[in-house]
């Protein structure tokens, strides 16, 4: 199946719009084509910074600008975070993705940064890292550190995005995106289901990340968590039809990419996840917390997966699918 670079928003929202069981159904079929089926990679993430961001996302607890309760914590000392790991890899992860609360970082917090990425790297696990706004030279600098993965998500459509944000533009966002690529970085992105945006704008959300020059790698799908304090705090939640709707359709459009269960899963159902397996998604995070929000606990998840007959995915098997993407990826340049 060709991968495709050219979709338009019209044919995008007429996926949304499919019938639930055929849109599932070709899902399913594309899944098929791409993945094993019945592998889910496991994903950690730690907060090695918190709070005290300047950016007024509206979703957001680490916001200055919002009393959310969220206290600012400085950058981890490297062995808190290599503790985080070691058992993130114990349970089961393969891959560890660090987050901290910047608009952009430091050179002095990089040169720390660099440091936690080459050492989860010795423990044989995959590296991530999202850290705001990134510049060439910053994008080569964490390469060089033996960074596997940088997620920087759109959250949203561009036609919508300046209801959400107005510290950042869109186009900064693509701009680290692109830095990100140049450096040879895999790119992990993808946006936010239910803060008052229309199936269009999830269409063009997913009109943009598939026609990259090169498509993410892994693509998180997250659920709106309602925040008290923040400006999105309350508010109708999204219906889980809608929200597996935009796991099929990524699935459709990015074939190769590791479509994530993200944030919200605490609040899903076991059908829902379910569903959203059925739909594509073949990654979560796994570990009882994300940045600051709640998650799934590692026991319920593996009985979960137990349950739907799924496996975590083998470190062998990540090694390899990586290695293929890089084979394909050059082949498409």
């Amino acid at each position: 199946m060709a991968i495709r670079h050219d979709w338009t928003a019209d044919e995008a929202e007429a996926l949304f719009k499919l019938p639930f069981l055929e849109l599932l159904h070709r899902a399913q079929s594309v899944h098929r084509q791409h993945h094993d089926a019945g592998t889910v990679q496991l994903s950690t993430l730690l907060s090695i910074k918190t709070g005290g961001c300047p950016e007024d996302c509206s979703y957001c607890p680490q916001s200055i600008r919002y009393n959310t309760g969220v206290d600012n914590e400085e950058l981890l000392p490297l062995e808190q975070v290599l503790e985080h790991a070691r058992a993130a890899k114990a349970a089961g992860a393969t891959r560890f993705c660090m987050g901290a609360a910047y608009r952009s970082p430091k050179q002095r917090d990089l040169e720390k940064i660099n440091a936690m990425i080459g050492a989860v790297r010795e423990l044989g696990m995959e590296t991530c890292a999202t850290l705001g706004m990134l510049t060439p030279d910053q994008a080569q600098e964490l390469k060089a550190a033996g960074l596997d993965f940088y997620n920087h998500n759109l959250d949203t459509s561009a036609e919508f995005y300046d209801q959400i944000i107005s510290t950042r533009g869109y186009q900064a966002r693509l701009d680290t995106l692109q830095a990100v690529q140049d450096a040879g970085l895999n790119v992990c992105c993808g946006g936010i289901v239910g803060m008052g945006e229309s199936v269009r704008d999830r269409a063009s959300m997913l009109v943009t990340l598939a026609n990259l020059p090169q498509q993410p790698h892994s693509v998180p799908i997250n659920q709106l968590v309602r925040v008290p304090g923040t400006p999105l705090g309350e508010g109708p939640g999204v219906d889980p039809f809608d929200f597996v709707r935009t796991i099929a359709v990524a699935r459709i459009m990015m074939p190769r990419a590791q479509v994530r269960l993200s944030a919200g899963r605490s609040a899903m159902s076991d059908e829902l996840q379910a569903l959203a397996f059925m739909a594509g998604a073949n990654s979560i995070f796994y570990g009882e917390k994300l940045l600051t929000t709640g998650n799934p606990d590692v026991t319920r998840d593996q009985q979960l997966l137990q349950r739907l007959g799924l496996r975590a995915e083998a470190p062998a098997q990540t090694a390899q699918r990586l290695q293929a993407s890089a084979q394909f990826d050059a082949a498409q340049a």
